[in-house]
């Protein structure tokens, strides 16, 4: 898998339903492992109002479908 296969997916919180936002960049270690992954959270009125950076770590990710990525937020 690419890391270009990662961006743009939604990323969803199995434990709320809700979508965090979509995938916009990772953070990988000196090893060439991903660390985490960083989302675009938008937040607002037609999700323009306020963009802010949520980060992701590698391990609350549980499962990484075609079009989302599931995270368990509550670690």
């Amino acid at each position: 898998m690419r890391l270009s296969d990662l961006q743009n997916k939604d990323v969803v919180d199995i434990a709320s339903g809700d979508r965090i936002g979509n995938v916009i960049d990772a953070e990988i270690s000196n090893q060439g492992t991903i660390m985490r992954i960083i989302i675009n959270d938008k937040k607002g009125f037609f999700n323009m109002i306020r963009s802010d950076e949520v980060s992701i770590p590698w391990a609350q990710i549980r499962k990484i479908g075609s079009d989302v990525i599931l995270v368990s937020r509550n670690l």
